[in-house]
């Protein structure tokens, strides 16, 4: 019994304070801010992993259009929505291709995929204006590419179908629009931001694999949201890459808004 007292008289006056539980008691980082990127890196001209990202950024863009416009003139097609997949179809196509293709390009360039998130990544110092530029160039080609396909393949189809470009459908004014895409490319930008955060990664390990995941989520819930205000555009490459192979004028005007 005496030495059981003895113990508990050293566990008494061991713990004087309380002491931190949880991510409060890491009294160090369990992970490392990346150095800013700096503004341009002329070296990285002469890196074959640099023009290696540009064409994983060429096809992936080019995938997702060839996939996205053909869904989109497949229920375009049909006389009722319920003779095809629908909107919640075109919500899965978008939403399902960016989870794959993220998932394929993620190691390779980051899996952008998409202007408006290069341009936020690099706003946040996440790579360089050189690759920034790059990127955003080589996504552009690729969606021209890949509604140009689409074109090719069936034109009178494509013509009358719409070639899956974006307008600001009928019932709903140009800052409607404008509205619906600030709002749906800012979620899809913050998803891309939390689900490739530093700090999230080094507490949870399954984080990385699991990033594609939340990204393809938020395109497919934007996408149900604003299909019926602007059919969806969130993606300037997506949007002016259809826009360029459609060519009609309606497309053009509501450009800006898509």
């Amino acid at each position: 019994m005496e030495g059981k007292e003895e113990d508990v008289k050293v566990g008494a006056t061991k713990f004087l304070e309380k002491q931190p539980l949880g991510t409060s008691a890491q009294t160090h980082k369990d992970y490392k801010e990346p150095p800013p990127a700096p503004l341009f890196e002329p070296h990285e001209l002469i890196s074959w992993s640099f023009y290696r990202a540009g064409i994983a950024e060429f096809v992936a863009t080019f995938l997702f259009l060839y996939i996205s416009v053909l869904t989109v003139m497949g229920v375009n097609r049909e006389p009722t929505k319920c003779t095809s997949v629908g909107v919640q179809g075109i919500a899965w196509a978008f939403g399902g291709m960016i989870f794959a293709l993220v998932y394929c390009t993620a190691g390779i360039s980051g899996g952008h995929i998409n202007p408006a998130v290069t341009f936020g990544l690099f706003l946040a110092r996440k790579l360089s204006l050189t690759r920034a530029v790059f990127y955003i160039i080589m996504q552009t080609l690729g969606a021209i590419a890949g509604a140009g396909v689409v074109k090719g393949f069936q034109k009178s189809q494509y013509e009358l179908l719409g070639g899956g470009a974006n307008f600001v459908n009928h019932g709903y004014t140009m800052g409607d629009g404008l509205g619906a895409e600030i709002v749906g490319t800012f979620v899809l930008v913050y998803t891309v931001f939390s689900a490739t955060d530093a700090k999230r990664k080094a507490r949870d390990s399954h984080v990385p694999i699991l990033a594609p995941l939340p990204i393809g989520f938020a395109v497919f819930v934007v996408h149900l949201a604003t299909i019926p205000i602007t059919g969806t555009g969130i993606n300037p490459a997506r949007s002016l890459g259809a826009a360029i192979i459609y060519d009609k004028e309606r497309a053009w005007d509501d450009q800006v808004f898509c």
